[in-house]
């Protein structure tokens, strides 16, 4: 069983010339951090606070000649070269697909979890330069096209990884800066019933543990929401901390969601018609104020979905804005949906903001 310490960043692959590194920097407020240019692939590096994505872009090159870049393996990779610290998922439409962890040993995390039956897609593989070495291996998750590289950094005190280039003004900058944002959870869409499966797994592999996120939240079915053309069940689990109470409110969640039998065609559904299986269907950052941020977001050309107006107008629904010292008028204005949030007998006095965007 893996010991995890940090998750370190997110993967996604698209195509070059594709507006989603831009869009990250010009409407999510990202800072492009690091960089680097392969033989088939640009890796970009974008990170605000302490989220980071890094987004994958295959060349035109490679993909006007329907060529298919080389597997990656643990020999003679070196800095140049083709993708490092991932894999190509070879998915035909551009997806986020590789989370990585910061771990201490992951030439024995990887033998483990290949007498695990894991299927390691690449075998612990040393990089270096002048600020020091690092250690990463890549194993298939049980989930669709989800990867996850296990990486020690331990010896590493460059900026980010060896075979990145970081300009030192954006380093600087960063280092200046006190920005919270972090990633607050990372939704699967999963296929109806896979969930048991799901969460097995990552509790014999990688170590984690099962969370409750409502009071309604069933040991054995989840939390149910229907209603209003929403039929979801949510699993939620994440590394295991100090058992199933409130860990660190920077702790991400991982939450897998299926759609219910009895639900007419939603959000999952669409996903895994959409994306060709199981996978990441959305990542959510936690953030300080999230009016604030909302507002600076829209006036930058971010669009994010409405919720049902009916939605503010239940009484308890305005109790809880009350309560939670908020102003009702502004969430609708943003469409900024709030909950509250009980883990078991703890209840989190902190209410819980958190909107979808369509982007």
């Amino acid at each position: 069983m893996a010991l995890l310490n940090r998750l370190c960043h997110i993967g996604f692959h698209v195509p070059e010339r594709q507006t989603l590194a831009s869009d990250l920097v010009s409407k999510f407020g990202f800072e492009l951090f690091a960089t680097r240019v392969g033989d088939w692939c640009r890796q970009l590096v974008l990170r605000r606070g302490d989220a980071m994505f890094v987004v994958n872009e295959k060349l035109q090159s490679v993909i006007s000649k329907a060529q298919t870049p080389p597997a990656s393996s643990s020999s003679g990779q070196s800095l140049g070269g083709g993708m490092l610290y991932d894999v190509d998922p070879q998915c035909t439409v551009s997806t986020a697909s590789n989370i990585c962890f910061e771990v201490e040993d992951v030439s024995e995390i990887s033998q483990n979890l290949k007498e695990l039956g894991c299927h390691i897609l690449v075998s612990p593989t040393t990089l270096a330069d002048e600020d020091g070495s690092v250690t990463y291996s890549v194993v298939k998750s049980i989930v669709g096209n989800i990867s996850h590289t296990l990486l020690d950094r331990s010896q590493y005190c460059g900026p980010f990884l060896p075979g990145f280039h970081v300009a030192k003004d954006v380093l600087e900058k960063f280092q200046r800066t006190k920005d919270s944002t972090h990633f607050d959870h990372i939704t699967y869409a999963c296929p109806q019933g896979s969930t048991p499966a799901v969460l097995e797994w990552y509790e014999n592999c990688l170590g984690f543990q099962r969370v409750f996120i409502h009071p309604q939240d069933n040991a054995v079915e989840g939390f149910r929401i229907q209603g209003n053309g929403v039929g979801l069940q949510l699993v939620a689990m994440q590394p295991s901390g100090n058992g199933l109470t409130l860990l660190d409110q920077h702790d991400c969640k991982f939450i897998l969601s299926e759609s219910l039998q009895e639900q007419k065609s939603n959000q999952v559904d669409n996903f895994l018609k959409q994306h060709g299986g199981a996978g990441i269907q959305h990542v959510a950052l936690g953030i300080t104020d999230i009016i604030e941020t909302t507002a600076a977001m829209a006036k930058s050309g971010a669009s994010f979905l409405k919720p049902p107006i009916a939605y503010y107008g239940e009484k308890k629904k305005e109790q809880e804005v009350e309560q939670a010292g908020q102003d009702l008028q502004l969430l609708k204005d943003h469409g900024i949906l709030l909950d509250t949030e009980v883990l078991r007998e703890k209840i989190i006095t902190m209410a819980l903001l958190f909107m979808g965007s369509n982007t």
